[in-house]
């Protein structure tokens, strides 16, 4: 697979939003019929698009990025379908917050990607993994992902509620930024979970998720890391670490070992038994507030998948009490974990259970990345490793609320060092 330009390289040659796009569409005419990673495709509007940033004044620091969009965030010149029959065709003409905010930066929208049903469901779509056809991309922000990883976008838009963001980008060998919650407007997304949907970010460069923090105003930190020499990192294995096959398990194994090779030292974070439900928690919240963000699609749509049934008929049998105690820990393990995470620089855990699992039918297990979400920490993953059947392997790196900076530059560091180990032993 080539190597595509990113969005800093781009800048830096000075291309015109119309010479981007038509290398692009080149480009896509060549992948898309075998990766299926978009819901709405418009060679033509991409022209149109690109030249009217042409001959806009002055240019913005995306000028002419061609980012995706996955299929539940609005477009206002593009569909909004959510991958669902009752929203076939559907154009709001609205942008959503964060689409608005790229475009006044100069970004140009390659088209919708492909999303699970209202990317709340783990079953699988069309989307295939560039990396190997037969395998599955992720999910829910399948599309998102895989364009990125097959070059068909620079960048691309997903979202996560519990590890739709992060799992992908392990699968897809790319990176994936699931930001601090409610840092960037979630105004424009389809709701499904309040307190855990967060909009997530796609590219194959660290340095593009620095200027997308710029774009998205990320506050600067007065005492970031400059490299991994003497940087204080703990490995935690969270409360689903049983969950992990053992290409995981030697990756992390092999991880460490070169972060400590270029600096750094890694020590085990064990996390106290508060964190033992964590995961059970994270499900009760996702089935209650499923619950009011499916009643509508529910009562509106009779041939609805059984999935959404489930969640607004309660089949879970959660009570008030249960409610209570699952928000009243998950208030209870964000503090702990800001406490226990000042110890270290950074956090480092797997960013998926397994390589990409073949065939399409499910988007693969996300428990690895649902603690995070409910914590609403920042969580990158990082590029660089592969399993036994030649598949990326992605390794998170967390950092407390609103230290999302940190967690970029060390994903970016971190990566150079894994990626080069790959190639070296290639």
């Amino acid at each position: 697979m080539s190597d595509p330009m990113t969005a800093t390289t781009l800048r830096a040659a000075g291309l015109s939003a119309t010479q981007i796009a038509e290398t692009l569409i080149s480009l896509i005419e060549t992948r898309e019929a075998e990766v299926r990673a978009f819901a709405h495709y418009d060679p033509d509007q991409l022209r149109l698009q690109a030249g009217a940033l042409d001959a806009r004044r002055e240019r913005g620091p995306l000028h002419g990025i061609p980012i995706g969009v996955k299929d539940v965030i609005l477009t206002r010149d593009m569909p909004t379908e959510h991958n669902t029959a009752r929203y076939l065709g559907s154009r709001p003409g609205i942008d959503a917050a964060c689409v608005d905010t790229l475009r006044a930066a100069g970004a140009m929208i390659v088209g919708k990607t492909v999303t699970t049903e209202f990317a709340a469901t783990a079953r699988g779509g069309k989307t295939r993994n560039p990396h190997d056809l037969s395998r599955t991309p992720g999910g829910s922000s399948s599309g998102s992902a895989a364009a990125v990883a097959a070059g068909m976008a620079t960048i691309a838009l997903g979202t996560q509620t519990g590890g739709s963001t992060i799992r992908p980008a392990s699968y897809n060998g790319i990176f994936g930024w699931k930001p601090t919650w409610n840092t960037i407007s979630r105004e424009g997304l389809k709701m499904y979970s309040a307190t855990c949907d967060t909009l997530g970010l796609y590219s194959r460069d660290a340095a593009d998720l620095e200027l997308l923090a710029d774009v998205f105003g990320f506050d600067l930190l007065a005492d970031m890391p400059t490299g991994l020499e003497g940087l204080k990192v703990g490995f935690v294995r969270t409360p689903t670490w049983d969950r992990t096959e053992t290409s995981v398990r030697t990756a992390m194994s092999e991880a460490i070992a070169l972060l400590e090779g270029a600096g750094a030292t890694v020590s085990e974070l064990v996390l106290p038994p508060l964190f033992d439900d964590i995961h059970e928690a994270h499900k009760a919240i996702l089935d209650c507030e499923g619950r009011s963000a499916f009643l509508s699609e529910v009562r509106n749509t009779p041939d609805i998948h059984d999935e959404f049934l489930a969640k607004v008929e309660n089949r879970r049998g959660e009570t008030p009490e249960s409610l209570r105690a699952a928000y009243r820990l998950a208030d209870e393990c964000r503090g702990a974990y800001d406490d226990i995470a000042a110890g270290f620089d950074i956090v480092m855990t797997p960013s998926a259970t397994s390589e990409a699992p073949v065939g399409l039918d499910s988007t693969g297990d996300a428990s690895m990345n649902s603690m995070w979400t409910l914590l609403q920490v920042p969580v990158v993953s990082a590029p660089g490793l592969k399993g036994p059947s030649g598949m990326p392997i992605g390794v998170s790196f967390v950092a407390r609320r609103y230290e999302d900076r940190r967690a970029i530059a060390v994903a970016g560091f971190a990566a150079k060092v894994l990626s080069s180990a790959v190639l070296e032993t290639a």
